[in-house]
């Protein structure tokens, strides 16, 4: 798992994938802070926070697209399953690689706080708690969206098809949270990725929400190893 963990995070820089991810991602939270903070001089971040959480939508898919039918297009998938490592490993590499180079860039996302700070006060407490939840969703983001690519058969393909899915989501909050049916709202907001990160934004550290971010990643990449085991045996059949 190691080695392909290494394999794949090296991927991202020695390909522009890498850098066009983390320059989208520092570009639009550029100017998100400086509408939402710098304009109107306001030291509140938990606004910042609630407009980048939608970035996920349409940055995750630039980090999965190619983690595994970039392996179906260049035919290497069954050169991976044939080495010695089981089908969660290879999934947990791949995914454990997107998710550095997404912390990574929650790292460099980090001088937005530190600006504020020159003019400004800053709650350490406050800021952690935002930053839990702001990782955690976009982890439950890669998750998905790694589940979701491993259908596609190229890269363009699975990005398209991911910010789809993404959108769907997103799409399916707005529109069940005007649902005048109750049974609705409450699945909505038991499901949902947008909703299950508003109590961060108030400054909440919800353990039940984690761990609902680390459930749903798990599934999503238990589901993804049972997909290409599935296509495995198809493929011999």
């Amino acid at each position: 798992m190691l080695a392909i963990f290494r394999r794949e995070f090296r991927c991202y820089f020695l390909t522009p994938v890498g850098y066009v991810y983390l320059g989208i991602f520092m570009g639009i939270g550029g100017l998100v802070f400086a509408l939402n903070n710098l304009v109107s001089l306001n030291s509140d971040l938990s606004q910042f926070f609630a407009m980048m959480s939608y970035v996920w939508m349409l940055l995750t898919p630039i980090l999965v697209m190619r983690l595994i039918a970039g392996e179906r297009k260049n035919m290497t998938d069954q050169l991976l399953m044939t080495a010695p490592v089981t089908e969660y490993q290879i999934v947990l590499g791949k995914y454990l690689a997107a998710v550095m180079v997404l912390f990574i860039s929650i790292g460099l996302s980090l001088i937005f706080p530190l600006l504020v700070l020159l003019q400004g006060r800053i709650y350490p407490m406050e800021l952690i708690t935002l930053y839990l939840g702001f990782s955690s969703q976009g982890c439950a983001f890669i998750a998905f969206d790694l589940m979701i690519s491993s259908f596609s058969r190229n890269p363009v393909t699975a990005a398209v098809t991911t910010f789809g899915a993404n959108l769907f989501l997103w799409l399916s909050t707005i529109a069940t949270s005007s649902s005048s049916s109750s049974i609705v709202q409450g699945l909505n907001s038991y499901l949902s990725l947008y909703d299950r990160f508003s109590p961060f934004l108030m400054g909440q550290l919800s353990i039940a929400n984690m761990l609902f971010f680390i459930i749903f990643s798990m599934v999503c990449l238990f589901l993804t190893t049972q997909i290409i085991h599935s296509r495995r045996w198809a493929d011999h059949a």
